[in-house]
């Protein structure tokens, strides 16, 4: 029998990365909320590899907790060993990774949800999603129970309708052996929704005594560990050691002989997978020419010892993953614990949603996470806490959080989403930002810890801490500016030494740090009156005085952009009605609904001449107004 069993400001379906971002965020916003999960031991799974960040994805990371959400601080709990890539690049391209215990990890999360004020954490499988008499959102469970919600965020991951493949064997399955969300696709199909079906996959877990390391590259941490959170004081430790190994021709070999069984192959999985992290089989079809490929034998936690297979995802059946994993040096005698295997889930078109994430045709309703088609963990917890934000922040009747895309990384991963879509599973790239040198990982805080103090996620102390950053941050720029180092033989010397000119004048300390050749360390014994200041104040200061001409211009070029995004198109708008837009535009304007002409200019299939005729119309349509206003509102 069907009851009322609570009711809710916010209601959260899922508790994976997306799910858990988007329950906290609400929550702490003050609004009452109910994260459900079909298995509570699942809360802040990590089903495929056990890492935190990587390249871009170590920006969102910091993102995320600039704006006060709780990855960050997670990782940095729950690290076995951190490293920061690209070093060997610029600035812009550094990202964190740590590797992390993914049951220490599913733990904290799990705990931090149950400690929450105003935050409910229920087990229960939701089947039905209805709107209420009343205007909410009705929830029903598989066994009945009934909640009502006055927003309701879906962070399902790869459960809605999951299906596990491995070789000719397929059957309905979530991550890890979990229960799928088995009804709750065609609820949403009856809602209207247009959902569709994705694929991804994940490699073995091998027994850590089976592996040879004997000859096998070593990959150790940074020292000193780099943290995520700025909140995190002490920085975590590298507790673990990763290996490389590598794949060769009897690899190769044994994957073309058995192609044929791979499900992917043989047509049996209908869904896209991931363009950038193809499974093995697909890069050896795909890469012909390369020799091998590289994989990461890395541990999944301090108190097991299982060995994930980093690059080496497949769905090939499991007597042909034993043969290709014992072709590889180290893996001749491994143990695989658990196969590798492809799922299949369903996932909504992300362009039927704006950049708060609710759906347009559907008030109140949200998406967040592999749920609007992207994959990754980071991905999915940023997109967590913008929808849980924009559902808290309208719940109290207040403006959206709206991040555009130089704001950050965030606002261009929603932004891609909500405006060109995804034909694959939408993975977070350096490459997709065009102010890349603004949206550094360094910088996070300065751009995004003001906005999530205004949206109310950032409390007191962390404010106090940031501020006290920022008069230092600056403090250090008036100081370089202004003190200038007189020449001497030992400054000189130096300056050889790092092949770059010699000074006979008085230089100011500006100058120097600003040449590539040098930077704060080298300067460091002549720079005497410097005061004790953190590597990360230190580090930001640097950058932003040797790219000041990169930085100025990229600002500029921002300035452009605000201003075709302050122009503002009517959610009303009829396009066909529009002289002079192509019928391609038309048709994209009018599936896309964008904000405003920035938005519309990213439209694929939009040309600069259809933003031409819009930008026309905008203007005549103000002009009408004004002239009725003058006319006496008529």
């Amino acid at each position: 029998m069907k009851f009322i069993a609570g009711e809710y400001d916010v209601a959260v379906i899922g508790a994976g990365h997306a799910g858990i971002e988007a329950g906290l965020a609400a929550a702490r916003l003050g609004c009452k909320t109910a994260v459900f999960t079909i298995n509570m031991d699942a809360v802040g799974n990590c089903p495929c590899n056990p890492s935190i960040g990587g390249t871009a994805k170590g920006h969102l990371v910091r993102e995320i907790d600039a704006l006060g959400g709780e990855m960050g601080k997670a990782a940095d709990q729950c690290c076995l060993q951190a490293r920061m890539l690209n070093r060997g690049k610029g600035p812009a391209v550094h990202s964190l990774r740590a590797q992390i215990d993914r049951r220490a990890y599913s733990t904290y999360m799990k705990h931090t949800l149950e400690l929450q004020d105003n935050l409910h954490l229920r087990q229960a499988e939701i089947t039905g999603l209805e709107k209420s008499d009343d205007g909410r959102w009705l929830m029903t469970t598989r066994l009945e129970a009934q909640y009502l919600a006055k927003k309701v965020i879906l962070a399902t991951g790869t459960y809605l309708g999951g299906k596990i493949y491995v070789g000719d064997v397929s059957y309905e399955s979530g991550p890890d052996g979990m229960f799928p969300s088995k009804y709750l696709p065609d609820a949403l199909e009856k809602l209207g929704m247009h959902i569709r079906r994705f694929k991804t996959g994940t490699p073995a877990r091998v027994l850590r005594s089976s592996i040879d390391f004997d000859g096998l590259e070593e990959q150790c941490g940074d020292e000193p560990v780099v943290p995520f959170s700025y909140d995190t004081i002490v920085p975590p430790e590298n507790k673990v050691k990763c290996y490389v190994s590598w794949t060769n021709e009897k690899t190769r070999q044994i994957i073309l002989d058995n192609i044929h069984r791979s499900p992917m192959y043989s047509g049996r999985i209908e869904g896209v997978g991931p363009r950038y992290c193809p499974s093995l089989e697909d890069k050896i079809v795909r890469f012909a020419d390369k020799p091998r490929h590289q994989l990461f034998i890395e541990p999944c936690g301090m108190d097991t010892e299982e060995m994930y297979l980093q690059g080496m995802s497949s769905s090939l059946p499991e007597d042909v993953q034993l043969a290709f994993y014992h072709s590889i040096k180290g893996l001749e005698h491994c143990i695989v614990m658990r196969p590798a295997y492809a799922i299949e889930y369903f996932c909504a078109d992300p362009i039927q949603m704006n950049r708060t994430l609710e759906f347009r045709d559907f008030e109140g309703l949200y998406g967040a996470g592999q749920f609007n088609g992207s994959s990754g963990y980071e991905e999915a917890a940023a997109q967590g806490l913008v929808a849980g934000v924009n559902a808290a922040l309208s719940v109290l009747g207040k403006e959206p959080m709206i991040l555009d895309r130089a704001s950050s990384y965030i606002g261009t991963l929603i932004d891609d989403l909500v405006t060109k879509g995804c034909s694959d599973p939408y993975r977070m790239m350096t490459s997709r930002s065009e102010y890349r040198l603004i949206l550094r990982q360094d910088n996070a805080d300065t751009r995004l810890t003001p906005i999530g103090r205004a949206a109310g996620l950032v409390n007191d102390d962390r404010w106090r801490s940031f501020t006290e950053k920022q008069a230092a941050i600056e403090q250090e720029r008036q100081r370089v500016q202004k003190t200038v180092i007189t020449p001497s033989d030992r400054l000189n010397e130096i300056l050889r030494a790092c092949n770059t000119s010699e000074v006979h004048t008085g230089i100011r300390l500006v100058d120097l740090l600003k040449r590539p050749e040098l930077n704060y360390e080298i300067l460091a014994e002549i720079d005497t009156q410097r005061p004790d200041l953190a590597p990360n104040i230190l580090e930001q200061v640097e950058i932003e005085i040797k790219y000041e001409g990169y930085i100025s211009r990229q600002l500029i070029i921002i300035q452009q952009v605000r201003r075709l995004e302050k122009k503002l198109l009517p959610s009303d708008i009829d396009y066909n009605a529009i002289d002079g837009l192509r019928l391609e535009a038309r048709e994209k304007l009018n599936k896309v609904r964008p904000d405003n002409i920035g938005q519309a200019s990213r439209i694929s299939g939009v040309s600069p001449a259809d933003i031409s005729v819009l930008v026309i119309y905008l203007a005549s349509v103000r002009g009408k107004k004004e002239q009725k206003d003058d006319n006496g509102n008529t």
